[in-house]
């Protein structure tokens, strides 16, 4: 009982703090717990994957997403109203993403790319503008914390250069959207188009692929660098916050040129899967190509942070030198 009476304790503490962050949170989590309650009870299968997992995939990544936004928010000063607005405007857009998912999955069809009827057509769109409005959002979010001053540096600008991979990464969903030249060709021969867009570039949706993502092993995947670059704000963050405990040996402007070649390395990376994901190559079968621009994107990151810590090291001794 007492555990109970100390986590409803946290829980008002949290939503006194902030209650949207608690919300979409809590919108999320359910989400998941249904979605997960799916995949255990329903043994359908959509394109190839059970029913329910993308709704669990979509629910935890866009919770993850609303839940960083809104950390990031509480960042800003004299914007209250604003913030409040965005801040429940996000809530609002995860439940829209995550429910419209679990309503496709329960109907037993793809949550996207299915305009074979009007109620599908308008629950894709309505999608679509949720997702519309995490970008605008992330977009506002960055504007605003160029404006403040966050200390540390290095954490700032983790926050601001981790959104502006997001939103660019963010862009490559748009590109699944577009009718693939398959839907095309039977538009043309008077088929219509009731499928338009595509996870997989090369063959259709619905081939293997790789465990819990998804992801195509038989062509390319425009969910890859998305999934890449989505996450890279966490990753970003992560890492300004750890720079802020250490080590002693690098002083402020070091640490933020970490931050700024660890996101230049997430926007190439998302690049470079967004190129191979173009040329129909899997993640699990990287051509010669895409193996040269990713060994020159290791040796270019470490040669940088090398050089970094390197001369913090030299700034370090002779600050020591009598």
């Amino acid at each position: 009982m007492a555990e109970v009476s100390g986590l409803r304790a946290l829980v008002r503490r949290a939503w006194a703090a902030n209650r949207p962050l608690v919300a979409v949170g809590a919108v999320s989590g359910l989400i998941t717990v249904g979605a997960l309650v799916g995949l255990a009870v329903d043994p359908r299968e959509i394109t190839g994957q059970p029913a329910w997992a993308k709704p669990a995939r979509f629910a935890f990544s866009f919770g993850l997403y609303g839940v960083t936004l809104i950390w990031l928010l509480t960042f800003v000063r004299g914007h209250d109203r604003l913030v409040r607005v965005m801040s429940w405007a996000a809530v609002v857009s995860v439940a829209i993403e995550g429910a419209g998912a679990s309503w496709a999955a329960a109907a037993g069809t793809t949550s996207h790319f299915n305009f074979s009827s009007v109620t599908t057509g308008t629950r894709i769109i309505v999608m679509l503008v949720a997702s519309l409005t995490l970008v605008l959002m992330g977009v506002v979010t960055v504007g605003l914390l160029l404006r403040e001053r966050v200390e540390p540096p290095a954490l700032a600008w983790a926050m601001r250069l981790g959104l502006v991979v997001t939103i660019t990464s963010m862009v490559v969903a748009y590109l699944m959207v577009r009718p693939t030249p398959a839907q095309e060709i039977a538009a043309d021969r008077g088929h219509g188009m009731p499928i338009i867009g595509a996870h997989t570039v090369g063959p259709p949706d619905g081939g293997p692929g790789m465990p819990i993502t998804n992801f195509s092993t038989a062509g390319g995947d425009w969910r890859v660098p998305h999934f890449v670059g989505v996450h890279s704000l966490q990753v970003l963050c992560l890492l300004g916050l750890l720079l802020t405990l250490g080590p002693r040996t690098l002083g402020p402007r070091h640490r933020t040129a970490l931050v700024w070649i660890a996101a230049g390395a997430c926007l190439a990376l998302t690049g470079i899967l967004t190129w191979q994901a173009h040329r129909g190559r899997p993640l699990t079968s990287p051509d010669t190509a895409t193996v040269a621009m990713l060994a020159v994107l290791v040796i270019a990151a470490a040669a940088a942070g090398a050089a970094v810590f390197l001369h913090a090291r030299g700034s370090q001794r002779a600050v020591g030198d009598p």
